[in-house]
């Protein structure tokens, strides 16, 4: 199949590799797909949200009320990622992976409520493996009724005041790298304050010594981070697009590859993030990201802002013509 749609893409009206990036999205497509005309169909965002005990040792210049307030922001339809879902026609679902606020029931979120947010890792593990085993089932089915609704391409966003640091110290155990290098400014922790949160993690890392993939993300993840991995898990077994946003969900991409290594096949890399320790994150993906913003919102705004471009991908594809179609030469 490679060598057929590779042979497709050079003979459409144009120099070899004259679209550069977009012949590598689309060869990547139809391989996911295993078809010369692949297509996205019923695009989906979910954006998965929880709060985090390590949020109690400051590291973040938010409260952690933030998180449920800015829920309360998606389902209004007032966030940066409802603007982009809106304007590129993708469904958008709010999931409460783990709160802490009882959300009134007559509003459009999904209550996948675990706990009340995770323990302080400080002094505990964040979860229990029983509550990640949970939020990691709880992603997969998440996706199968995607899958059930026509969905082959998805997207995570994610919302939790703290929920960097969960991301960072996933990364730094699995790449096994000083917490120093993926370790940044979060919501705003500059200075001081940025080797401050530095101390803190470091200090969690020394506490704890998880022996498999499951235990290091109930000993440093999140509600959300843990059903975001589950989530990945099934899309890759589903044969689905995988839209990979930022620091977080390319951390929890990370984590979900601990599980099953193939699970990046499907994943393409929508942009780089200007959180410390994402380009990194890439490099280890050996990923080449559709965009380069210098975002770092999360929400999966990213992942929002490059299905254009993706399709675009697909649209060449698909409906170019071929050098023989339109009789022109091909030398």
């Amino acid at each position: 199949m490679k060598t057929q749609l590779q042979l497709k893409i050079d003979n459409k009206t144009k120099p070899p590799g004259s679209l550069g990036r977009l012949e590598e999205i689309a060869l990547q497509i139809g391989l996911i797909q295993n078809t010369l005309s692949p297509e996205i169909k019923n695009p989906t965002m979910l954006v998965f949200a929880a709060d985090h005990g390590i949020a109690d040792e400051k590291v973040s210049p938010y409260p952690k009320e933030v998180t449920w307030q800015m829920v309360m922001n998606f389902v209004s339809g007032g966030a940066a990622i409802n603007v982009f879902c809106k304007q590129n026609r993708i469904s958008l679902k709010v999931i409460d992976a783990g709160v802490d606020f009882d959300f009134p029931t007559d509003l459009p979120i999904v209550n996948a409520k675990i706990a009340n947010g995770t323990r302080n890792m400080l002094h505990q593990p964040a979860m229990t493996i029983e509550e990640c085993q949970a939020a990691i089932d709880k992603g997969r089915e998440f996706i199968l009724k995607e899958v059930q609704h026509g969905c082959n391409a998805i997207g995570f966003g994610e919302m939790g005041i703290g929920n960097t640091s969960p991301s960072s110290l996933l990364m730094h155990r699995f790449l096994n790298l000083p917490i120093e290098e993926c370790t940044g400014a979060g919501a705003g922790m500059v200075g001081d304050k940025l080797d401050y949160k530095t101390s803190v993690l470091k200090s969690v890392s020394q506490k704890h010594n998880p022996k498999t993939p499951l235990e290091t993300l109930a000993a440093f993840g999140g509600l959300e981070i843990a059903m975001m991995t589950g989530a990945f898990l099934e899309a890759y077994k589903q044969g689905m697009i995988i839209l990979v946003d930022g620091f977080i969900a390319t951390s929890s991409l990370l984590t979900a590859c601990q599980f099953e290594p193939s699970v990046k096949d499907n994943a393409v890399f929508c942009h780089t993030s200007n959180e410390k320790g994402h380009k990194t994150l890439l490099e280890h993906f050996n990923a080449n990201p559709v965009l380069d913003l210098g975002m770092r919102l999360g929400e999966g705004t990213g992942a929002a802002v490059a299905l254009p471009v993706i399709q675009s991908a697909l649209a060449f594809l698909n409906e170019m013509a071929s050098f023989e179609d339109a009789g022109v030469a091909k030398e």
